[in-house]
């Protein structure tokens, strides 16, 4: 079964996904939180995919993946070069992800967001 990559962008009132491969699956949709988002993905695409006769996936069918330059974009209070060193990642490699430069890997984006989850929670408890 082929894999569907969906592009997640933050909103003011939650997330928004859309297939990246949108002339094969025009499917977008938006989500109040992550979870919501995912579980609204497999629903539009799996609709879209019953309306045209094709078999419907799971959500082991789908990767969502961060879009990056918007979410710094989004929350300029994040300064990526400190960001960087508090992660190990390369201060002018996150640059050039944060400016659309270089498309990163999921497990960089991975180890970008448990940063931010990180400095979050730090915050949390000030």
């Amino acid at each position: 079964m082929k894999n569907y990559l969906f592009i997640v962008e933050k909103t003011a009132t939650g997330f928004s996904a859309y297939a990246e491969d949108f002339e094969t699956l025009p499917v977008g949709t938006t989500g109040t939180t992550m979870a919501e988002l995912k579980k609204n993905i497999l629903e539009a695409a799996n609709l879209y995919l019953e309306h045209i006769g094709k078999p419907i996936i799971t959500s082991e069918d789908i990767t969502a993946s961060l879009d990056l330059p918007q979410f710094f974009e989004y929350y300029k209070v994040i300064n990526a070069k400190v960001l960087s060193s508090r992660i190990g990642i390369n201060n002018t490699l996150l640059s050039q992800y944060v400016n659309g430069n270089k498309k990163p890997s999921e497990k960089q984006v991975q180890k970008i967001l448990n940063g931010v989850r990180e400095l979050g929670k730090e915050l949390a408890e000030v």
